[in-house]
């Protein structure tokens, strides 16, 4: 029996750091958008999608995107915050899509399509940086300075710090970062959580809801289980 609590105690420690996996994440992010006339892009503006990984709708009115430059803090002016407006509810197994930043100049370049939300003034770099989800806003805080409990999720890529363990690779104009399984995968490791997409495509509120999240063990069930099995 000591042996068995012994072994369940370890599963419980592996599995622990995982607990604080939040349903709401971000599951994609393209910094490429805007640009000159002549400027290749995949979309004209950058964009930041999130998902609902639970079971239940959630309300994230009043809940910030907020981006930091490769060495920034984070919303370092306001123009670097977005809120999603009051009453914001986000339904299980859903995307949203928020538009952000200066569109390209360039007539060739599709505009970001059907945002569910835009903010033209979060002007992202196409290479390296970082985007944060807060439940309240964290104006130009640094990395470790966040209010505590307000941190839903990040992701950094490129040279960017703050990651969660280690940062996605570079971006480009034509180039996004989408978190695997359609969004339910969440390790707390960017590197892993993530893959590098030549033209992503985003999805919003309207599009098709992932069939897999409801039926795909998230890593806060698993510790339930656990801990039901250590009981």
């Amino acid at each position: 029996m000591k042996r068995l609590a012994t072994s369940l105690m370890l599963l419980a420690l592996g599995v622990a750091p995982a607990f604080g996996a939040n349903a709401v994440r971000i599951s994609q992010i393209y910094g490429g958008g805007g640009g000159g006339a002549s400027t290749v892009t995949t979309w004209a503006q950058d964009y930041v999608e999130i998902f609902n990984n639970g079971n239940a709708a959630v309300n994230i009115g009043g809940w910030v995107i907020e981006y930091g430059s490769a060495a920034g803090n984070w919303g370092s002016s306001a123009g670097n915050i977005f809120t999603f407006p009051t009453g914001t509810t986000i339904q299980p197994c859903q995307y949203m899509l928020v538009a952000l930043g200066t569109a390209s100049l360039n007539p060739a370049v599709p505009p970001v399509p059907a945002p569910d939300f835009s903010n033209s003034t979060t002007n992202m770099s196409a290479t390296a940086g970082k985007v944060a989800l807060f439940n309240a806003p964290n104006a130009n805080l640094a990395c470790g300075s966040e209010i505590a409990g307000t941190l839903v999720d990040k992701v950094s890529y490129g040279t960017g710090n703050c990651p969660e363990n280690t940062n996605v690779g570079a971006l480009t104009n034509t180039s996004g970062a989408a978190r695997n399984n359609g969004g339910i995968t969440d390790t707390d490791n960017n590197l892993s959580d993530f893959t590098i997409v030549a033209n992503p495509v985003p999805r919003n509120s309207q599009s098709p809801r992932n069939p897999n999240c409801l039926v795909t063990p998230t890593r806060s069930s698993t510790w339930g289980q656990v801990k039901s099995i250590y009981r």
